[in-house]
């Protein structure tokens, strides 16, 4: 197995897919149930290779990451040989927190009201192993996936 295991509630979302999965390996309903209750180490298995799939194929489509923590935010742009980060970091004590939804306007409101400074970093590497596996690494470790606005926005600041 590449990455993991689906858990019960993502091969729950997935459903459809994994019946389609199924029956193009000529598995019925039926033989489903059979092989659940006969051969439990066969189904395992089917359900790896089909989790496989399910997070290759998410994977390849993903070209941004977030990861917040109260006073810093990072956001990836996963590009096909490199990654590139930008973030943004509280230098300072200040009551603003990342982790929270919080308007702009109001974000602001609190950093001004304090002797904090935000910092902007920049980095870019290669990918240390595939892409892919990189990736599910990152966000196994909390990274998110976004649409890249955030990582849009900390780039424009940058220039």
């Amino acid at each position: 197995m590449k990455y993991r295991r689906l858990s019960t509630e993502e091969l729950a979302e997935v459903e459809k897919e994994f019946i389609n999965f199924l029956v193009s390996h000529t598995i019925t309903g039926e033989d489903w149930v059979k092989i659940k209750t006969e051969s439990p180490e066969k189904a395992d298995s089917l359900i790896e290779i089909f989790s496989d799939i399910v997070f290759e194929k998410v994977l390849k489509k993903v070209e941004f990451l977030e990861f917040k923590t109260p006073k810093d935010i990072k956001t990836f742009n996963c590009l096909a040989d490199k990654i590139k980060l930008m973030g943004i970091q509280i230098d300072g004590e200040s009551s603003l927190s990342f982790s929270q939804n919080m308007d702009p306007k109001e974000m602001l409101a609190l950093l001004q009201a304090s002797d904090a400074k935000l910092q902007l970093y920049q980095a870019e590497k290669s990918y240390n192993k595939d892409r892919e596996m990189e990736i599910f690494e990152m966000m196994e470790s909390g990274c998110l996936i976004s649409k890249g606005e955030l990582f849009g926005m900390l780039e424009g600041l940058k220039e």
